[in-house]
């Protein structure tokens, strides 16, 4: 069983980096896109298990996306795992308020993303 993850970040490098680190878990097959307008376009298009989504982008900003991504019919309940360089415990207590199942951290180890995403989401295995 493989995890359809949609991941939204405004930086190329990281999108690469963890599409790369995630595929070659073999686990989780990612779609990445680089705003948060391309990834609730996509995620209407075709719905994701899980969406990771970094905090800070231009235009609209993860917290946005969430907001609009829950009022999709397929948007309401997916799990969302916020991505962030923002450490500070009450940004991260805002962040699961807003309805984020969890809140990783970058810098981030390619060699245990996917274990801790899939950890996140209760699939670890």
């Amino acid at each position: 069983m493989s995890l359809d993850l949609l991941y939204i970040d405004d930086e190329p490098d990281i999108r690469e980096l963890v599409e790369i680190s995630l595929e070659m878990d073999g686990r989780i097959s990612v779609r990445t896109v680089p705003d948060g307008a391309a990834g609730l376009s996509s995620f209407a298009q075709k719905p994701a298990d899980a969406v990771l989504l970094d905090v800070m982008m231009p235009g609209m900003d993860g917290p946005q996306v969430l907001e609009r991504l829950r009022k999709l019919p397929s948007g309401a309940q997916v799990p969302v795992i916020f991505f962030t360089a923002h450490t500070r415990a009450d940004e991260r207590e805002r962040l699961l308020t807003m309805g984020a199942q969890t809140v990783l951290i970058k810098p981030f180890d390619p060699l245990t993303l996917a274990g801790d995403i899939l950890a996140a989401l209760g699939s670890a295995s």
